[in-house]
């Protein structure tokens, strides 16, 4: 009997495959062993890749996203004027029995050349060169977080009970009298004197937990991790400082943007690790085109830089639609269906930036009340648990944004959330016109007689 062949169309007909390493990157522009070339991973070797690349002709290129090694090639082979798919291991895993580097190349050629692999999402450059500080800044801060941690615990092992008497060990209080712990201080009474006005606790109740058992080997490491994470707190400031350049730069650049003014928002909490020396409530209104993504309650200043530097204001428009932009960011369920019966609706597997910064302020979101969003957290908590409605407020977030960001659709929801001292106030004018109709009064019985 004679055997069948199945051909599909060729889409990308002059297309390449790139198997990329850590020590050299494997080239296939055919299927034929003859097509296939190793190259190195230097800068003459990216320069003679691309040279062979032209010499045949090659308009496209697929490659895996493999670890951080993809990038200089990525960029150079943009630089050069080729179409480049970056796409996830995923998409390009071969077949079982296959696995070599030459196997792998060409497998990538073959299957970009059927028109079979999707590219990647990359932001634009602007907002790629925002994430690298803002990342570099988040590692900071985890170290930072870290040192803490090491600080509390020599703290604990001096017998110096800082954390009971403090709400925050590295707060103002607890950092002067680290200070003074560090320089040599051991006087209670005068570890005692350097709390701060907002303390809660009272001098004698701090001076009772701060009687040291004098360990000369604990109070060294106490000094070296105060110094380190003094340390980190000064590149902090330096990273916050080359954020808000690279934004005024961006911004300074339009003058459209330059030109708008966001309302001021006293109310919006400020968060101790939140970026200082700069206004993002008035920085991210400008960078989005007039969009005031700070009226959302429970969107934070991490949760606008985490958007800011994660996909940009241009690269949230590659999305065509709210739909496909949750789905990036792995916020909908996936549904699996077989023989009209559904398997799983799980949500796929797998964090972003973005997606945590959202999870966290959909958190944030269950804990206020009397807002259109809270009530529909707990709509979905009451019925599937607390897990579930910070994934389901997320992706309403992300719904939400993209809808203000693309289609510049205020957020205006059906209940107006009020702010503590606004909710005083309110509460305030209440009571007093409860009176004035109680006592039956008049404006001009009051001196406010209307002209």
């Amino acid at each position: 009997m004679k055997k069948k062949s199945l051909s599909m169309e060729v889409i990308h007909r002059y297309a390449a495959g790139i198997d990329v390493g850590s020590r050299s990157h494997y080239v296939a522009i055919g299927q034929n062993p003859e097509d296939v070339r190793e190259f190195g991973v230097y800068n003459e070797d990216l320069q003679q890749l691309i040279s062979w690349l032209r010499e045949n002709k090659i308009t496209t290129v697929a490659m895996e996203s493999t670890g951080t090694y993809w990038q200089s090639l990525f960029t150079m082979l943009q630089e050069a004027g080729f179409e480049v798919y970056l796409c996830s291991g995923k998409f390009t895993k071969n077949i079982k029995g296959r696995k070599t580097d030459v196997q792998d190349c060409q497998w990538i050629q073959k299957l970009h050349s059927l028109g079979l692999l999707t590219t990647s999402f990359l932001p634009d450059l602007a907002t790629e060169q925002l994430r690298t500080y803002c990342r570099h800044r988040t590692s900071l801060l985890e170290t930072s977080a870290m040192t803490t941690q090491k600080i509390q615990k020599y703290l604990r092992l001096l017998n110096l009970r800082l954390d009971v008497v403090v709400k925050d060990v590295c707060g103002l209080t607890g950092l002067a009298i680290i200070e003074a712990i560090c320089a040599g201080e051991t006087n209670p009474e005068g570890l005692a004197s350097l709390r701060h006005s907002n303390c809660r606790k009272s001098k004698e109740e701090i001076a009772k937990a701060l009687q040291s058992n004098g360990r000369k080997d604990y109070l060294f490491g106490l000094q070296q991790e105060f110094e380190l994470y003094k340390t980190l707190q000064a590149k902090i400031e330096q990273c916050d400082l080359a954020i808000a350049k690279l934004l005024s730069e961006q911004i300074n650049q339009d003058e459209t943007k330059k030109a708008l003014q966001a309302e001021a928002k006293p109310h919006k909490k400020v968060n101790k690790n939140a970026p200082k020396n700069m206004d993002l409530n008035q920085l991210s209104y400008q960078y989005f085109d007039g969009v005031d993504l700070m009226r959302i309650e429970g969107v934070s200043h991490a949760t606008v830089i985490a958007l800011m530097s994660e996909v940009g204001s241009e690269g949230i428009k590659k999305f065509s639609s709210a739909k496909q932009f949750t789905s990036w960011l792995r916020l909908c369920p996936n549904t699996k269906i077989s023989g009209g019966k559904v398997l799983s609706k799980k949500i796929a597997k797998g964090s972003t930036r973005l997606k945590i910064a959202l999870r966290q302020a959909a958190n944030a979101i269950g804990n206020l009340k009397d807002t259109h969003l809270s009530a529909f957290f707990n709509r979905i908590s009451y019925r599937r648990g607390r897990t579930a409605a910070i994934s389901a407020t997320a992706r309403k977030l992300a719904v939400i944004i993209w809808n203000m960001i693309v289609k510049h659709v205020p957020y205006n929801p059906p209940s107006q959330y009020l702010f503590m001292d606004q909710k005083r106030k309110m509460k305030l004018v209440q009571r007093i016109r409860k009176k004035i109709a109680k006592l039956d009064l008049k404006p001009e019985d009051v001196g406010f007689a209307m002209s």
